[in-house]
């Protein structure tokens, strides 16, 4: 996300991250601003001071896949750092993003929470869902924004207007166009013969089901993404952080897995972001992230909130991560 709203204008002045890789990698790319540790662990009175705060909690709780405890779990509380952050330098405007399963999270009651909380700081709350496919993602990936706007501006949110119709939307092919010239995350793995003939009977835009089941190539599978090949002609289903069995994406050609810069390409990344770590580690820092080319598109939505008539000062260029 940080990198959609640099492209947009913004200047990131603090960030804090858990993951060394994923710290390694934002330091690469973005300046050593990061704090690595525990967000438990962070010192909120040494927050600089900032228009915006943007980035995710902890979404594992709230995921529509896997069995989840939702805002009951010690990682679904995780978001009350996010509010203490807010409440610390009252920014005018935050920005969080989780999956669409927090908007059903304990039969709503985790939603209503958090916007609760949000709103008890001074802040107008809204709550939408987005396919980032909308705004240029070359990927169908729906995920929750919550925006939050002071209530002492005059500004009012609303969604913004899809850039993207389904008939425009950005494919697969568009995207990993010319890909192979790529120089960074661009390793190809070492894989089973059996698995490569596995994705060699799986037809383009199919997953494991494609197979017959009396097959002696037939697995077993619980989700869509186990064996799932890209369609070149339309854009990728949602490319996920982590799992084994199958579920690490396949090219619509090639009998193969997804290099990691093919995954970034799916989500707008330009190939001079350069992702730091093992394969496994720079496969989840890209599924787990935003994709910058629809966080511009929101954060350049935003830029009137800082020119609000209910605040004369300059074009805020700070934000927190």
């Amino acid at each position: 996300m940080d990198l959609g709203f640099r492209q947009a204008g913004y200047q990131v002045v603090w960030a804090n991250d858990f993951e060394p890789a994923a710290c390694a990698t934002y330091s690469r790319n973005f300046g050593d601003h990061i704090v690595q540790g525990s967000i438990a662990d962070v010192d909120f009175s040494t927050l600089p001071e900032a228009d915006i705060i943007v980035g995710g909690f902890p979404c594992q709780d709230f995921s529509m896949i896997w069995k989840r405890g939702g805002i009951e779990t010690e990682r679904g509380n995780l978001y009350r750092y996010f509010v203490r952050a807010v409440r610390t330098v009252q920014p005018k405007v935050f920005v969080a993003e989780n999956v669409k399963g927090l908007l059903t999270a304990n039969g709503g009651a985790a939603i209503d929470q958090i916007k609760r909380d949000f709103e008890g700081l001074g802040y107008r709350v809204s709550v939408d869902l987005y396919n980032f496919a909308d705004y240029g993602t070359p990927q169908l990936r729906e995920r929750v924004l919550i925006v939050g706007v002071r209530n002492d501006l005059s500004y009012l949110f609303a969604k913004p207007k899809a850039t993207h119709s389904p008939d425009e939307y950005v494919s697969a092919g568009e995207a990993l166009k010319g890909v192979e010239s790529a120089h960074f995350n661009n390793e190809h793995q070492n894989i089973k013969p059996r698995t490569r003939q596995i994705i060699a009977a799986i037809p383009e835009g199919k997953n494991f089901s494609a197979i017959d089941p009396s097959s002696p190539l037939y697995v077993k599978g619980m989700i869509s993404h186990v064996y799932r090949r890209l369609d070149r002609s339309k854009p990728s289903t949602t490319i996920i952080a982590g799992g084994g069995g199958g579920t690490w994406g396949y090219h619509f050609e090639e009998p193969r897995p997804l290099t990691n810069r093919e995954r970034a390409r799916l989500f707008g990344y330009p190939d001079d972001f350069i992702f730091e770590g093992s394969i496994s580690e720079v496969r989840k820092q890209i599924g787990n992230s935003v994709p910058p080319v629809a966080a511009e598109a929101i954060a350049k939505h935003l830029l009137d909130a800082f020119d609000s008539k209910a605040d004369s000062s300059a074009l805020a260029e700070e934000e927190v991560a």
